[in-house]
């Protein structure tokens, strides 16, 4: 039988900006069906705090903080939590939501493109499997999350690792198309990230740390030997491929697809009135 093929894009670095606005420019292509299935990995330059399309600025996030430690910000147009993206590999996959192997919930397509995650961990020799929340304070924690860190709660079918978070996802669907894109933590400043939100006071702010530590790791605090950047881009490459049944093919962007991918970050995930709208 053969693999259906998909596109397999390797961005490298990119500003926030940029990032935001190439995944939104490949959900856009492939609903008016000028490209495939596409699954992209890439990186932060400079290290970013990205915040989830619901998120009020004001009310959860210390700028000051984000303006000290040199970071970028952006408004994903995916929901969620905070997340720091620094030390990780960032996949985003683009698929239609009539897609044969797409199951029409957004907890059941999740559970499917993520496959790709869990295989891509196996790759690295690190145990992974899905926990599906069974109790009814467990469903209720998952409805109504205690915190602004992105890591800190768990989520329907969460993909652990040797018992603990490694990956943390967020989904939106728009024009017909599934667009989900996360981290991959490879390694994690765990002071850092928790400078970056605000608390009713010092006391909040530790004891959601300790918790975030019990709960959340970084990749490379599971392994003996740390993974480079390249390691992790073969084995989840690998991974989504035999997760999702298809082959990757490499594809680069035309300097027309950059430029119109600049025209979206200029206007939109550069500007205030999208970053600090809500």
């Amino acid at each position: 039988m053969t693999k259906e093929v998909w596109r397999y894009i390797d961005s490298g670095k990119c500003s926030p900006a940029f990032n935001m606005a190439l995944d939104e420019a490949l959900l856009e292509w492939h609903s008016e069906g000028k490209i495939p299935p596409t699954i992209r990995f890439y990186g932060w330059n400079p290290a970013t705090l990205s915040i989830g399309y619901f998120q009020k600025v004001e009310k959860e996030i210390d700028l000051d903080a984000v303006q000290k430690y040199g970071l970028g910000f952006v408004r994903r147009p995916t929901g969620g939590r905070g997340v720091l993206h620094d030390q990780e590999l960032t996949y985003s996959v683009i698929v239609s939501e009539e897609h044969p192997e797409m199951p029409k919930t957004v907890t059941e397509a999740y559970r499917v493109i993520s496959e790709g995650i869990l295989e891509g961990f196996k790759n690295l020799g690190l145990d992974a499997y899905f926990a599906i929340p069974r109790t009814d304070e467990e469903k209720q924690g998952l409805k109504s999350p205690r915190s602004a860190v992105c890591f800190d709660a768990p989520s329907w079918y969460e993909l652990v690792v040797e018992g603990r978070k490694v990956a943390g996802s967020a989904q939106t669907r728009q024009k017909g198309v599934i667009l989900q894109h996360g981290s991959i933590l490879l390694d994690l400043d765990e002071d850092m990230l928790f400078d970056l939100f605000k608390y009713p006071n010092d006391r909040v702010k530790e004891r959601m740390q300790r918790a975030f530590k019990s709960k959340a790791v970084a990749t490379n605090t599971l392994r003996e030997k740390p993974v480079t950047i390249e390691e992790a881009k073969k084995a989840f490459k690998e991974g989504f491929e035999k997760g999702l049944h298809i082959d990757l093919e490499p594809y680069v962007l035309t300097s027309d697809e950059i430029a119109y991918v600049n025209n979206i970050a200029k206007k939109k995930y550069e500007s205030d009135e999208w970053n600090f709208k809500r």
